[in-house]
């Protein structure tokens, strides 16, 4: 999973700055994490996008069996 992924890119880049190796090392590490980072809230945000769409539907739905009921 993208958790997992993130976990180890980070525990790699605290070893990178830890150890001082080499700056484009650390950087490229950190711009990986950024990337990764960015995917994991672009993934969480269409989730709830479609949790709340979902929940909107299921409103509307209600709303219509209820004048059908007051309806008929």
């Amino acid at each position: 999973m993208l958790n997992d992924e993130i976990c180890k890119l980070r525990e790699k880049l605290n070893d990178s700055i830890l150890n001082e190796k080499d700056y484009n090392i650390t950087y490229q590490i950190s711009v990986e994490l950024d990337q990764l980072i960015a995917q994991y809230y672009s993934t969480q945000i269409k989730v709830i996008k479609e949790q709340k769409e979902g929940k909107q539907t299921k409103k509307i739905v209600k709303q219509c069996k209820r004048k059908e009921l007051i309806g008929n």
